[in-house]
């Protein structure tokens, strides 16, 4: 009877051999250790051993990942690298995500003899994907809260990120949802601070949201920045935001870690907006560290609904191709459509790049657009920033140049002229 597996691929360098290199990170990470000790028996290894299953050979780098690695090695020649995939016993690593992450992720970036590693794939069995409880909206729950299908959800963030009152903070929201939003969120950088904590901007701007819901029929999302160490802390304030008519929060998710993601999971009766802030220091290295794809996937196990994602001519350092993988990753089922998350592109968007998302995205609108400074920036204010995003992607949609569209929609028209060149950020 074959055995259920977790299969990672890793992206390898060495100085040495990569078919042993590859059996050593396979070895140390399950039932070896330096030297042969008598308990590692063949059967134990045949029930526990990781095993190497294929090496797919890349073009060798002249100079290692790791600069140091060039000084202690006293090696000159090509480093070897290669894509290598190891499966590792679910029987030995079970469901939880931390066994996952100590005996499969942290300890391959210490072997002794890489000069390079990057974790690039990750495959999981139905019995692990199942043991966890996935995003409780996800898309068709984030569609179903807000009332808006066939087209993406527009959103902003409040900007200044920092420093506005309560007060100020409800009369920019009220602002957006005069203007036609569907989505308002914290900067993620917003969580309680003295000046503006949490439970004085529920006080003010949920009576906005809810005025507004009254005398539209439209309930404008929310996201209230409730992340902290503390899961009972975080708790309280997912309370405070829920018991208010609340519906949605952001999660700093490398913040509050797995655990009180779990915890808050269990509990939430919100949608759960992730911002993967810190993210890039796993990633920025392209020899090192871990694909946004795989990372993705155990936050989604554990419960996101909303996952930001960067976007097209991003403010930040990520180019294009890396937006579109993180998208791609987001919205593939681990076993069912209902295990996505949204994908919340924002990072300098005003509408200008749309086009170009959902072209480079075979058509698809389930996504949540996001415009900080390209809304909140834009020349005839934060209203006229949701129309001018709301308009670019009526353009898009129906294949009619921007300029073109731009003729009959002045708020787009504005935006273009104070961002096309330059951007928003």
């Amino acid at each position: 009877m074959a055995r259920e597996s977790i299969r990672l691929t890793y992206r390898i360098e060495t100085a040495g051999d990569i078919a042993r290199m590859a059996e050593k990170i396979a070895s140390d990470q399950t039932t070896g250790t330096f030297v042969e000790v008598p308990g590692e028996t063949a059967d134990l290894k045949d029930r526990c051993a990781a095993r190497v299953i294929d090496i797919r050979r890349l073009e060798p780098h002249a100079h290692p990942v790791f600069p140091q690695d060039a000084v202690t090695s006293g090696i000159s020649h090509p480093y070897a690298r290669a894509d290598v995939d190891i499966e590792f016993p679910l029987d030995v690593i079970g469901t939880d995500i931390a066994a996952l992450v100590t005996i499969a992720f942290a300890g391959v970036f210490a072997v002794r003899g890489l000069s390079g590693v990057r974790i690039v794939g990750l495959t999981l069995p139905p019995a692990f994907i199942r043991a966890h409880p996935g995003p409780a909206f996800g898309i068709a729950g984030s569609r179903k809260l807000t009332n808006v299908y066939d087209r993406p959800l527009i959103g902003s963030i409040i900007k200044p990120a920092l420093g506005l009152t309560a007060e100020d903070t409800a009369m920019v929201a009220r602002e957006l949802c005069d203007a036609g939003a569907d989505f308002i969120k914290d900067d993620e950088k917003m969580m309680n601070p003295g000046y503006a904590p949490l439970a004085d901007r529920v006080r003010a701007v949920m009576p906005v949201i809810l005025d507004h819901e009254q005398k539209t029929g439209k309930k404008v999302m929310y996201a209230f920045g409730i992340s902290s160490a503390d899961p009972e802390a975080m708790l309280r304030q997912h309370d405070l935001v829920a018991d208010a008519g609340g519906n949605a929060a952001v999660i700093n998710i490398n913040a509050i870690g797995y655990g009180g993601m779990t915890y808050l999971r269990r509990r939430s009766r919100l949608v759960l907006h992730a911002h993967r802030s810190g993210w890039d220091m796993m990633t920025r290295h392209p020899g090192m560290g871990w694909d946004f794809s795989v990372y993705q996937a155990l936050w989604r196990l554990l419960g996101v609904d909303q996952f930001q994602v960067n976007g097209i001519g991003a403010k930040y350092w990520e180019p294009d191709e890396s937006f579109l993988r993180s998208f791609r990753a987001v919205s593939t089922p681990l076993l069912t459509e209902a295990d996505c998350a949204l994908p919340a592109v924002g990072s300098g968007q005003w509408g200008g790049q749309a086009p170009e998302t959902y072209a480079r995205n075979g058509g698809s609108v389930d996504l949540l657009y996001l415009g900080g400074g390209g809304i909140m920036g834009h020349p005839g204010g934060p209203g006229a920033g949701v129309r001018a995003i709301t308009q670019a992607w009526e353009a898009a949609v129906a294949g009619i140049p921007l300029a073109e569209y731009a003729r009959q929609h002045p708020e787009l028209a504005q935006s273009i002229a104070a961002f096309g060149e330059s951007g928003a950020s």
